[in-house]
């Protein structure tokens, strides 16, 4: 079964390789989406692909990147929008 989410992530996550550690674990569980900082500070990931695989990225995104401090991550469910592929995104 396929799912999608968007997840938010709060603490010492820009600038310490956090958006290329998601895309290589993204592309590694193939899972679809992207990861791009926010102007506040906040890391948005969008995951799509199987339940497990989306649910391994989840826990990998509260965990990190060494160097990283995560104080809070949200999760949302989302409609599913069958990306093709896994991509940093610039603001």
């Amino acid at each position: 079964m396929k799912k999608a989410v968007r997840v938010y992530v709060e603490g010492s996550v820009q600038g310490i390789f956090f958006r290329a550690f998601v895309k290589e674990n993204a592309e590694r569980h193939n899972v679809k989406g992207f990861v791009r900082n926010l102007e506040d500070g906040r890391i948005e990931i969008f995951l799509e692909g199987n339940n497990d695989d989306v649910d391994k990225m989840i826990e990998l995104c509260k965990t990190g990147p060494k160097h990283s401090d995560i104080r809070r991550v949200e999760v949302k469910e989302e409609k599913f929008q069958d990306f093709k592929t896994f991509k940093i995104l610039h603001i």
